[in-house]
């Protein structure tokens, strides 16, 4: 452990934290501490509670039960304000940042000594910011056109740029690949030394350990356990789940390979950005039956601008995609979806309707398939519900609404949903970002599974673990250009990420 030790008084300490969402209770007299210097990580499947009793902590939400202590004094929190003042920062799960200001504008919401802002002075605030914790960020840059990986290192920059004594990360490196979460432990390290206290939340087992001094787990709301110094990442995961769990094992039989036929191909695409400089330029591939190609790189460096393109959700400037053979350049979503392709987004919230239930989300994209006589036909919806629910392990009923789903659920409703129209081409970006040990086991087995049946799926994904885990061919996008090209047997992290920072490239 870091810094202090037998007697020591926590920076932050929770006492009896309960919390209750009608039946549900999310928090059940949860104590938990963290001490200046350490690095106290809270595990915990998705709906175990990790993240409501740290929100309690930090004046989002209030505690039904329980205390909260700063520096062993009883603190009052009711709002971020509060938090703030009492030296807490939280960087969450969801951003809270203003899309339409800058980069400097965001870090200095709530610091202005005045209603006029010194758009100057902000700027210089940000930059001395960005190099005082290593986390690099453009201050001038609009916040909604940053990728999600640069928004959230904007939010974290905000978090420490507030000088904060104790700081709550709630999967701070799920949109970031290995640099930057190097960058990211080496920001935090320096920072502990100075005294800075860490609650650290996160699914990746391998990054708990790396950077913890101590991991609690929660299971349905209740705490199980705390471990000490480094532990096993499969006790970790059984403490979690309350059962063993297994890795995810692919199929070396499957079709896929260089006789397989080519299911999707794309020729020289090119998308045009601002300021005269392409987001995408010369970008040729091709996937075969059988095959998942993995698309490694740093966000925002042209994955989310090639798959909204080949979702249909934009045009290219120049180039050609097609399916079987068949054109589908400028395709709208309707047309690529006729043509068996399927999509998976980085935003599954964004990729369904929140308030509608979880029977008309399954069918919101094949809904006149459920008309009877210009009805649409309640009892087979629900029929179907039955089915998806059962099929793809949701935790839900069919008049649930999506917005009570916990994230595993809720990806696995986008999966039902598309899965069930057996897709010849998946398209599927960032699939288990933020998701629990079970469910990034199911999600992961689902891929295989289509890959076996002789699917083409393209995967984007930030977690270099799962695209080595996963893919059978990798390509690297820096600045909307394939900087390489590589096997998966041919591929390792070191090489990966120098190709993700621009240090070279392969032909």
């Amino acid at each position: 452990m870091r810094a202090g030790g037998p007697g020591s008084v926590p920076a932050l300490e929770l006492r009896g934290i309960t919390k209750r969402f009608g039946d549900l209770v999310a928090n059940r007299s949860v104590d938990f501490d963290v001490l200046a210097g350490e690095v106290h990580a809270l595990l915990g499947e998705n709906g175990a509670g990790k993240t409501t009793v740290m929100r309690i902590a930090y004046g989002l939400t209030h505690a039904d039960a329980g205390k909260v202590l700063v520096d062993g004094h009883q603190v009052a929190i009711r709002s971020p304000r509060d938090a703030i003042a009492a030296g807490i920062g939280m960087v969450t799960q969801h951003f809270s940042l203003v899309g339409p200001m800058s980069v400097a504008e965001n870090l200095a919401l709530g610091r202005a000594r005045s209603l006029r802002l010194d758009l100057g002075e902000a700027r210089r605030r940000a930059a001395h910011a960005s190099d005082r914790f290593g986390i690099s960020v453009d201050p001038d840059a609009r916040v909604a056109d940053l990728s999600v990986g640069e928004q959230q290192r904007v939010e974290i920059l905000k978090a420490l740029a507030r000088d904060c004594r104790i700081l709550i990360l709630d999967e701070p490196t799920a949109v970031l690949v290995p640099t930057e979460v190097d960058a990211l432990f080496a920001t935090l390290r320096s920072l502990l030394a100075e005294g800075l206290s860490v609650v650290f939340i996160s699914h990746k087992l391998g990054e708990v350990r790396a950077i913890s001094d101590r991991v609690s787990v929660l299971r349905r709301g209740e705490l199980v356990g705390t471990v000490v110094g480094s532990t096993d990442e499969r006790e970790l995961a059984r403490m979690m789940v309350g059962r063993p769990t297994f890795g995810v094992e692919r199929a070396d039989d499957a079709p896929g390979s260089s006789e397989a036929e080519v299911a999707l191909q794309v020729r020289d695409l090119r998308l045009d950005g601002p300021h005269g400089r392409p987001a995408l330029a010369d970008i040729t591939l091709e996937v075969r039956s059988g095959e998942i190609l993995g698309v490694a790189g740093v966000s925002g460096n042209g994955q989310t601008e090639l798959m909204a393109i080949l979702s249909g959700m934009r045009r290219a400037s120049a180039g050609s995609v097609s399916v079987d053979g068949r054109d589908l350049t400028g395709a709208d979503p309707r047309r690529v979806t006729a043509a068996r392709v399927g999509r998976i987004p980085e935003d599954r919230h964004a990729s369904l309707i929140p308030d509608l239930s979880v029977a008309y989300n399954l069918v919101m994209e094949r809904l006149d398939e459920f008309r009877r006589g210009g009805r649409i036909d309640e009892r087979a919806i629900r029929a179907h519900a039955d089915e998806m629910i059962a099929r793809f392990d949701i935790r839900a009923s069919p008049d649930d609404r999506v917005a009570t789903l916990s994230g595993g659920n809720i990806q696995k409703v986008l999966l039902a949903r598309v899965l069930s129209r057996d897709p010849r081409v998946l398209i599927v970006s960032q699939p288990t970002r933020g998701l629990d040990v079970g469910a990034t086991e199911y999600v992961r087995s689902q891929l295989l599974a289509r890959r076996a049946d002789g699917a083409a799926i393209l995967l984007v994904s930030e977690d270099l673990d799962e695209l080595l885990a996963l893919a059978d061919r990798l390509i690297v996008l820096y600045e909307g250009r394939i900087a390489g090209e590589m096997t998966a047997a041919e591929a390792d992290r070191e090489h990966l990420g120098m190709l993700m920072a621009g240090r070279g490239r392969v032909a």
